[in-house]
């Protein structure tokens, strides 16, 4: 079955959101990174959504979508279901337009996003906290939103919702002199890629747009090639800004039509770049705000010498996230390892282990033991941390000439899973 695109916002459409966006969203910079436009020999921009107010851009759909509703619906109210960004932008478009909110999360949301919420949207907005996935909080919503007559704010398949974020890719083109060769998008349900993938279809269809999800969460790579929207049973959820089940209708036509490629990265290699953008560049970053930067490894080849625009769509990370992206962006270098070690019931294994089998810049980040009795040799679960990657073997093959192996846990991942 063909898919057939049915809508298609028009520059006059994104126009006027951008009217209906003044003094509400900030006009982002786009800068020119040295850092990275050095180590890939292309120029290379990076569009700061992460600058908004509600530090994403998220806003700009937001408020187009809830700013075109009837003065009936405005005093119905409206309701929506976000783990995060679209939540932020739904609060602020409440108390700027006077409208009454509801707002469903998933209950293990972080804190710091509730709290985030009720600021921004203070008396005007009511929050609900249900389920475990963005899944239960959106049939929440939609039963409320069916029983009491609420307007449904989606957080992406939405022709204003779309047209809102369109407005990202309208002002890269008033922002950049010469052609842009490449745009790289992060994709999650798919809004600002389908929005901004239109503007430049229309206005520099020269420009190569690569749409980029995470690889634990590739519901838009998958719908594409097997055209027809599909519903992921299982995603990884880390990358939370941007990691959906399934992708809007409206936004997979769209995409389908407008992206010349779709690809995934690594949740991994997005942890190393949020490391990278803090401790080389001072710029804070969540892992979807990460996600365009991390691809450009992948198109190393085909970007030098070229113009390309990365877009940072956000920054509300929260700190205590920190330790889980250095322990993922360790084990993606391959520098962290997890062993079952396994301990002569003896004095002075441990000192045995540590001095003879680990190499000198070897460093035991867990270490967890249980003595049994009863046995020769009492198992530990013990994760090692190496400066280089090389030091593996070595390391292994010590271990086993000294009778410690036990077995390698980060290529097991039903037993890993409980360790990271």
């Amino acid at each position: 079955m063909q898919i057939q695109t049915t809508y298609t916002p028009t520059i006059k459409a994104v126009e006027e959101a951008v009217a209906t966006l003044k003094g509400v969203a900030a006009e982002t910079p786009l800068l020119k990174n040295y850092i990275y436009s050095e180590k890939f020999k292309a120029n290379i921009f990076l569009k700061r959504e992460d600058l908004q107010q509600v530090r994403s851009y998220k806003i700009r759909g937001a408020y187009n979508k809830i700013n075109s509703i009837s003065d009936e619906e405005r005093r119905n109210g409206i309701i929506c279901a976000s783990a995060g960004n679209h939540a932020q932008g739904v609060a602020f478009a409440c108390k700027k337009l006077k409208i009454h909110g509801t707002i469903v999360m998933p209950s293990p949301t972080p804190k710091q996003k509730v709290e985030q919420v009720k600021m921004f949207g203070g008396d005007y907005v009511d929050i609900e906290l249900t389920g475990d996935t963005f899944d239960d909080a959106y049939k929440l919503a939609k039963h409320v939103c069916d029983t009491l007559g609420k307007t449904f704010v989606h957080p992406f398949d939405d022709e204003k919702i779309i047209e809102g974020q369109a407005t990202v890719g309208l002002e890269i083109i008033k922002q950049f002199e010469t052609p842009i060769d490449y745009v790289f998008v992060p994709v999650g349900g798919g809004g600002l890629a389908s929005g901004l993938s239109s503007v430049f279809k229309q206005l520099s269809p020269r420009t190569k747009i690569i749409g980029v999800e995470p690889e634990g969460a590739p519901s838009m790579k998958t719908s594409i090639s097997e055209n027809k929207n599909v519903k992921l049973d299982k995603i990884d959820k880390f990358i939370d800004g941007a990691a959906v089940q399934q992708v809007g209708n409206l936004t997979l036509n769209i995409c389908k039509e407008n992206l010349d490629d779709m690809i995934t990265v690594p949740e991994g290699k997005v942890c190393q770049t949020i490391l990278d953008l803090y401790n080389k560049e001072a710029i804070v970053v969540e892992p979807a705000g990460a996600l365009t930067i991390a691809a450009l490894d992948f198109y190393a080849e085909e970007i030098r010498d070229k113009n390309v625009v990365c877009v940072i769509s956000g920054s509300n990370n929260d700190i205590t996230r920190t330790a889980e992206i250095k322990e993922r962006a360790l084990l993606y270098n391959q520098l962290k390892h997890y062993f079952i070690i396994r301990f002569p019931q003896r004095a002075g294994a441990l000192k045995e282990f540590v001095i003879d089998v680990l190499g000198k810049n070897d460093d035991i980040t867990y270490f967890e033991y249980s003595k049994k009795t009863s046995r020769e040799n009492g198992p530990a679960v013990v994760g090692i941390e190496l400066i280089r990657r090389e030091d593996l073997t070595p390391l292994i093959r010590r271990m086993k000439q000294r009778n410690f192996y036990g077995e390698y846990l980060n290529d097991k991942p039903n037993l890993f899973e409980f360790l990271v």
